[in-house]
């Protein structure tokens, strides 16, 4: 798991848009959006649902975003 991986999930939750999110990252909606499932991948979880009006965090992805906010806060 590696820090942009933490920082594009944590603005993803913030904004829950993927293209909002790479925005606010200044870099492309598909690195974000690669960034995000290497993430998911990684940990063998899903941790956002994908619905019409955006992406909405599951169980284990609210937890890890208690975790990744104080990872990224340090």
């Amino acid at each position: 798991m590696e820090l942009y991986q933490l920082r594009s999930f944590a603005a993803i939750a913030e904004l829950g848009q993927l293209t909002r999110a790479a925005e606010k990252l200044h870099v492309s909606q598909p690195a974000v959006s690669a960034q995000l499932k290497a993430l998911e991948e990684k940990l063998g979880l899903t941790l956002f649902e994908r619905t019409a009006s955006g992406m909405v965090l599951t169980a284990p992805g609210a937890r890890l975003l208690k975790e990744a906010e104080k990872v990224l806060a340090a």
